[in-house]
């Protein structure tokens, strides 16, 4: 697996991971719409990532261009609906694909980070990655369903990890929303 630690990662690489996960999506989106808005139908799919949901320590490029997806996606999907037009986002977990070996860039590490690597190489047990060609009936159920879902979690590692993110997440903005609302100030 390829880890791509924040601080390693340059400028350039940075821009062609934006370009290629968001831009690229952007584009083709915005090249499909006329049509689908013309017949009064359609059906978008934006592939995207449980990353783009939670996070992965050293995936931090990755993941902000997966939750980047999910924005613009989720606001896609409110400003086509009035056209007849669906938006699904498919967020999967880990699946044995070519994702981090020859498609993938490299960063120089830097020595500093080679335990953070170590633990989440670690904790990536070999059942988290999802079997591609398994795949194939959740994408026709999703394809043929009249009404598909906005986010659809793909693989058993996906549901869990952001059931339990999210309701850390809901309990820390509990936590301090006193606070938050108190900063709204009164009018």
């Amino acid at each position: 697996m390829v880890y791509l630690v924040l601080e390693e990662t340059t400028e350039a690489q940075a821009r062609a991971q934006i370009e290629t996960n968001f831009f690229g999506l952007l584009w083709i989106t915005q090249a499909i719409l006329p049509i689908m808005r013309e017949q009064k139908s359609g059906h978008i799919i934006q592939v995207s990532s449980v990353l783009g949901l939670i996070t992965m320590p050293a995936l931090g490029l990755y993941n902000a261009s997966k939750h980047a997806v999910n924005g613009m996606s989720e606001t896609l999907a409110a400003e086509v609906a009035a056209f007849g037009i669906k938006v699904s986002i498919i967020e999967p977990n880990g699946f044995s694909t070519d994702w981090s070996s020859a498609s993938a860039f490299h960063t120089e590490p830097n020595e500093i980070y080679k335990p953070l690597r170590k633990e989440v190489a670690d904790s990536t047990l070999p059942e988290f990655w999802g079997r591609p060609e398994n795949t194939v009936a959740a994408f026709l159920d999703l394809l043929d369903n009249a009404n598909p879902p906005l986010h659809f979690l793909l693989g058993k590692i996906a549901y869990p990890a952001v059931k339990q993110v999210y309701e850390a997440r809901l309990s820390e903005f509990e936590e301090w929303k006193d606070t938050a609302v108190n900063a709204h100030g009164s009018w």
